[in-house]
């Protein structure tokens, strides 16, 4: 009977490591994203204004300078819907070229390969796309067309 709790205790032992070592994944693409800071952001926009006005459209978007990284660019994706994102390529290290122009919901990095982004989900476009994808920020709604957006 000893021999029998030894035999099971190692087997619960060996099933419990595995369980912690396997469900541990590797495959973390922010571990590969460094080249944008974790700085603070806490702007607040109101859609009334004539420099967000557009965002009260689907399909629309709008940058907002003095946050992030690279500006903030702000996107009406659905009816209920705006996504902030970083206005930085994540690909780059910060320059001046790694600034998106944003056109629509596709933001496009200035520097020689490029970069777009769809500014849905951040995904980055092309056929092998780099193992970054945008970094978003939150976008909580106050009321009366005003929106905070942190991280």
């Amino acid at each position: 009977k000893e021999k029998y709790l030894k035999l099971t205790m190692k087997k619960f032992l060996i099933l419990s490591l595995s369980v912690v070592i396997f469900s541990c994944s590797s495959n973390d693409n922010l571990n590969n994203c460094n080249f944008l800071l974790n700085v603070n952001v806490n702007a607040t926009v109101n859609l009334n204004l004539p420099q967000f006005s557009q965002l009260q459209f689907t399909g629309n978007s709008v940058r907002l300078e003095g946050q992030g990284n690279g500006g903030i660019i702000i996107a009406r994706t659905g009816s209920e819907i705006l996504r902030a994102w970083d206005g930085a390529d994540p690909n780059h290290a910060f320059s001046n070229c790694s600034l998106l122009s944003v056109n629509s919901l596709t933001a496009t990095c200035g520097c020689d390969d490029a970069n777009q982004y769809e500014l849905l989900s951040g995904q980055m476009l092309g056929q092998n796309p780099e193992p970054c994808t945008l970094l978003p920020y939150r976008v909580e709604f106050l009321g009366n067309n005003q929106y905070v957006i942190t991280n």
